[in-house]
């Protein structure tokens, strides 16, 4: 009983592996430590906007509404219950990440109308972590798409689609590009309209200067 119990057990997981369930599990697990990475870099800008605000505010107070733009805009992103499996909870946290980032950018620009808070040493390192930490933003969100689309593109194929939906596996949504419309739109391309032709003078002709006299005659 024992050793048929066993070659079932092998048949069984030889079965699995060759339907792609061990890759289904593997990918998936994939797919999770990438958005992991991805709210942990989200994470740590949140956790840089407390200090860049007040050592802004220090050196410019009146710029008070853009501050407010700032510490409102990282509000509702610590609001969101995000489920990266639900295409909806998703684009509403990759909304909320952009308005934030659209606030800090605004942020940069006016800080730049400082020149005793350009110097400060403490909101150039501020500076700095924010700028690595954009970077590490977009590496890790590039990460986790091409994860999302590996994984999408494994279990709709064949067999492993058939295992997929046996064991309720489902696509996973991924995130979007930034103001799609606009970069679907072809860009205008303009070389200039050359001025028109100025008509051209006609060429004075030339006389021919009369016969000069001969000597003798």
């Amino acid at each position: 009983m024992s050793l048929l119990r066993s070659l079932l057990l092998l048949v069984l997981a030889a079965t699995l592996s060759g339907c792609g369930y061990n890759a289904i599990q593997q990918k998936d697990e994939q797919v999770k430590a990438g958005w992991s990475e991805v709210l942990n870099q989200y994470q740590r800008r949140a956790d840089l906007i407390p200090n860049l605000v007040n050592t802004v505010k220090g050196y410019a107070q009146q710029e008070e509404r853009v501050l407010t733009e700032v510490t409102n805009a990282r509000a509702r992103v610590g609001q969101i219950q995000v489920n990266a499996n639900d295409a909806a909870s998703l684009q509403q946290f990759q909304q909320a990440q952009g308005e934030l980032g659209s606030a800090l950018s605004r942020l940069m620009v006016v800080s730049e109308a400082y020149p005793q808070l350009q110097s400060n040493q403490n909101f150039r390192d501020l500076q700095a972590q924010l700028e690595g930490t954009e970077n590490r933003i977009t590496v890790a969100r590039g990460r986790y798409i091409q994860m999302v689309q590996d994984y999408n593109t494994f279990i709709r194929s064949f067999p492993q689609n058939i295992t997929a939906k046996i064991f309720g596996y489902q696509q996973k949504p991924n995130f979007t590009v930034e103001n799609e419309a606009q970069i679907a739109r072809p860009p205008s391309v303009d070389f200039g309209t050359p001025p028109p032709a100025q008509p051209q003078a006609p060429a004075p002709q030339q006389q021919t200067p009369p016969p000069q006299p001969q000597p003798g005659h």
